[in-house]
């Protein structure tokens, strides 16, 4: 859910500088672009064919019924936010380093609110046709949704995926006080990688809710073993970095397994194996580090920087407005389900599209710039 541009990547001079292979200057890792939009659709396909619920009610049956095979499959598609944690943290590392911290906040804030804003107010728009009439919260409610912090304050979401967004603005906040406040450099980013480690493992263990909001243990692994990625990018041959790939990976793997692995559950809607949720997970930790390593520069179509562009709005509103396409198509015009499932996601697409042309485009560089400016 974050731009792909690499910043300059001049390193803050440490007391014992070590040589480093350096990503080019203002270099775009279009591969990290579509890898994003795997991970999208992987999250889409769950939220359509691998899962019970809302969904259930907008197809007319279960969706196990309407994808007897593929919906084991589509059942590992939430795996796609672990895939965009690993992409958040080697992002978000890339675009801090360098950077002041007003500078890192008006980045980050004008590249999520202008799409969010705009999802939210939609969403609410469309759940209150007539002819939807789905779960309309009040107007409190959808005022404190626009200021992304409705699941802290515990007020009902309009969009689903919101709480995974909670998750990275924690994680801007650590990385800016820790990182960017101070000073980007590889012996600060390998102390931050390391003291988060420690921390969200202590918080695993000391049961405290407090610690658990900020260090958030479940997902910590993937923005670090991002954030070490990173570091590889910059220099394959840094051994502390292969490290911090290393540990995430085996403690992410670990939680994934744990929150997911539903085999023991008799109601579960679909049953993922746990070498399955590793394999996916490794998926996307070997992805990301195949394009930290240069291995995928060869992937440089410009499509690919339109689909990464899609990616956010449409991640933002495909849930929820996809139950209604699905409904619409498959129980009052009667489409078959695969057709259903193909122009469903199509239909988010072009609206990802129309979000990027007319609010992300026109919107994020003056919020961007007004943040900028402002004391």
């Amino acid at each position: 859910m974050t731009s792909v541009t690499v910043r300059p990547t001049a390193e803050t001079p440490e007391a014992t500088p070590r040589p480093e292979r350096t990503a080019p200057r203002e270099t775009r890792l279009r591969a990290l672009d579509g890898l994003r939009l795997i991970a999208a659709l992987m999250v889409a396909a769950y939220h359509y064919g691998g899962r019970g619920g809302e969904i259930t009610q907008a197809w007319g049956s279960s969706a196990g019924q309407q994808f007897p095979t593929l919906h084991n499959y589509f059942a590992y598609g939430c795996l796609g936010v672990q895939v965009f944690f690993v992409i958040s943290g080697f992002v978000i590392c890339m675009s801090g380093w360098g950077r002041p911290l007003k500078s890192f906040f008006a980045s980050r804030a004008s590249r999520l609110l202008p799409a969010y804003w705009a999802a939210v107010l939609l969403v609410t728009a469309v759940f209150a046709l007539p002819t939807v009439a789905y779960k309309a919260l009040s107007p409190s409610d959808t005022l404190v949704n626009l200021t992304m912090l409705q699941y802290p304050l515990g007020v009902d979401r309009i969009l689903g995926v919101c709480w995974t967004l909670w998750a990275e603005v924690r994680f801007y906040a650590l990385f800016a006080l820790c990182v960017v406040l101070p000073g980007a450099s590889r012996r600060r980013v390998i102390l931050f990688c390391a003291g988060w480690t420690l921390a969200a493992a202590i918080t695993q263990g000391a049961h405290m809710p407090l610690l658990d909001i900020v260090f958030m243990p479940e997902y910590a692994p993937f923005f670090i073993g991002g954030v070490g990625l990173y570091l590889v990018h910059r220099d394959r041959r840094d051994v502390y970095a292969w490290g911090i790939v290393a540990v995430s990976f085996l403690i992410g793997q670990h939680y994934a397994v744990q929150s997911l692995w539903n085999a023991g559950d008799p109601n579960a809607f679909a049953h993922r194996s746990s070498l399955g949720i590793v394999l996916v997970v490794a998926f996307g930790f070997v992805a990301v580090a195949a394009i930290a390593l240069g291995w995928l520069s060869w992937a440089n179509w410009r499509w690919l920087t339109v689909a990464g562009a899609l990616t956010y709005p449409f991640y933002l509103v495909h849930e929820h407005l996809g139950w209604v396409v699905v409904h619409t198509l498959h129980i009052r015009l009667g489409l078959p389900s695969a057709e259903t499932f193909a122009l469903t996601i199509a239909s988010m697409l072009l609206l990802a599209w129309l979000l990027n042309r007319y609010v992300e485009k026109p919107l994020t560089p003056l919020l961007r710039a007004a943040l900028a400016k402002a004391r």
